[in-house]
């Protein structure tokens, strides 16, 4: 029997990330942070002074990223990239913006492709992302496309930051998030959608315990049953 995937994307600043881990935790598997490969990739680039418009050079760097993952703590995963905990670090807008332009690059994705497949082991995989239930994972018996109004999300995303002590102005965050949506949307390769068999659940109005409720709930008739 093939490993059990449950992949939630979305456009960014809808919950995906909180609620995947959450659920990934519940049911005691693995959790995959799409999103944070190419934010390291963007993030590396941005340390080295790399251009962005060499292809070649993004997918190579892809390829040989040196990232760890650590053990859960405190309901969050530590992130490393060549040693150097960069959790906090991946998460600002700043690196948001650039790992959307590299995410774009159709040789950067292909390169990832693989490393993305290979966190799917037993007992399970929750996948975080934009394209896990079209592109990395069609054969998910459970897919959700999560997402919320733009600007609900900026205020999720200003709260965040603004939680973590970082400074943020609500409205560039919004446009931000527009730019970002559009960007997402409209790359030639693996644009953000919803798969045709996922189900499309809207957050605008809802709190992190009743989505985890609802998507939980989604699990156990899916695939908990089986």
């Amino acid at each position: 029997m093939s490993v059990p995937v449950v992949t939630i994307d979305g456009p960014s600043g809808s919950g995906k990330g909180t609620i995947s881990l959450t659920i990934a935790q519940k049911l005691g598997w693995h959790f995959l942070d799409s999103g944070a490969l190419y934010r390291l990739l963007a993030l590396s680039l941005l340390n080295k002074n790399l251009s962005f418009d060499d292809e070649s050079v993004m997918a190579d760097m892809a390829r040989g990223l040196d990232i760890h993952f650590s053990a859960e703590t405190g309901g969050e995963v530590e992130i490393y990239l060549e040693n150097k905990q960069v959790t906090n670090e991946i998460r600002t807008e700043k690196c948001g913006n650039a790992a959307s332009k590299v995410a774009a690059v159709p040789a950067v994705r292909e390169a990832l492709l693989e490393r993305q497949r290979g966190f799917r082991q037993p007992p399970g995989l929750v996948a975080d992302g934009r394209d896990m239930g079209t592109v990395v994972f069609p054969d998910a018996p459970l897919k959700i496309f999560l997402t919320a109004s733009a600007e609900e999300r900026a205020k999720r995303r200003y709260n965040q930051l603004k939680q973590k002590g970082i400074d943020a102005n609500l409205a560039a965050l919004q446009d931000e998030i527009a730019e970002r949506d559009k960007r997402d949307a409209g790359r030639a390769v693996s644009p953000l959608k919803a798969a045709e068999d996922a189900v499309i659940m809207d957050s605008t109005h809802m709190g992190i315990d009743e989505v985890v409720a609802q998507v939980m709930a989604l699990c156990q008739d899916s695939i908990l049953k089986k």
